[in-house]
């Protein structure tokens, strides 16, 4: 589910099969299925990619940071708001919090003309489970939704946060931003063995990918490889000590220009 995820995600950037109908069609349905309808993702990936690593207007399609001194400012509610959504278990549970909610739910009682196809989604999505209870009982819906959405929702959520949460992450206001600067020194490249690289669809060749999303997830490797510039990124990794060190980063330190945690300084 998390290859055929990143491999939708190639598709919606026009990075492969970018003039099949049959495709499209195609991976309009993976959407649906994935708890990710093409008008919500598109819109909210594609800002993603125009506005990433900047203090405003980055929280579109991504976590959203603040700096410390608006973190301090910041009323109770719209703080608890910001390290709800920051939060480990809410990234850990990504299928209720993130795909279900987020990604159907808020954006069609939000707009719904707009995203007729996140409504399509959710609904999709209940009827499966409704089938699977009534074919194999509560324990089908079990095995064979709830639990392979937890796993993907979540490990696809952390690799979403992590590509630009990471210790060496760098942030900007708009006059200092740059979308070359924003995709070499604000994405991340996480390094993976090949099993995982091959699950994640090369997803973790992520600085390369902001830099040119046209590039199909395949030929990620060859492009570090043949690229000498590309060659020193800055990294991370799913080992849980890199694990832990990214989920304590909370806001962003204009003075050290380093993400930090809440009793930093």
């Amino acid at each position: 589910m998390l290859r055929l995820f990143v491999i939708y995600h190639d598709q919606q950037h026009h990075a492969i099969l970018p003039r099949s109908r049959f495709a499209s069609v195609l991976m309009k349905g993976v959407g649906i299925f994935c708890l990710s309808p093409s008008s919500i993702w598109t819109s909210s990936h594609n800002h993603h990619h125009n506005h990433n690593s900047k203090l405003r207007g980055s929280n579109i399609g991504s976590f959203p940071v603040m700096t410390r001194e608006h973190f301090l400012r910041s009323s109770r509610s719209e703080r608890a708001l910001y390290l709800f959504m920051r939060h480990p278990l809410t990234i850990a549970f990504g299928y209720v919090f993130i795909f279900l909610y987020g990604m159907c739910l808020y954006p069609f009682f939000d707009k719904p003309r707009a995203h007729t196809d996140c409504l399509v989604a959710f609904c999709v999505h209940v009827a499966v489970g409704v089938g699977l209870a009534l074919g194999f009982g509560w324990e089908g819906v079990i095995l064979a939704q709830t639990i392979p959405l937890l796993i993907s929702g979540g490990l696809g959520s952390y690799l979403f946060y992590a590509q630009h949460n990471f210790p060496d992450v760098s942030f900007h206001d708009k006059a200092g931003w740059t979308y070359e600067k924003a995709a070499l020194e604000s994405s991340s490249y996480m390094r993976t063995g090949h099993l995982m690289a091959w699950f994640t669809a090369n997803i973790g060749y992520h600085h390369i990918h902001h830099l040119n999303a046209k590039i199909p997830f395949y030929r990620l490797p060859e492009v570090l490889e043949k690229i000498p510039e590309l060659g020193n990124p800055k990294t991370t990794s799913l080992h849980p000590m890199e694990i832990a060190r990214c989920l304590r980063l909370k806001v962003w330190d204009v003075k050290s220009q380093r993400m930090v945690g809440l009793s930093h300084g």
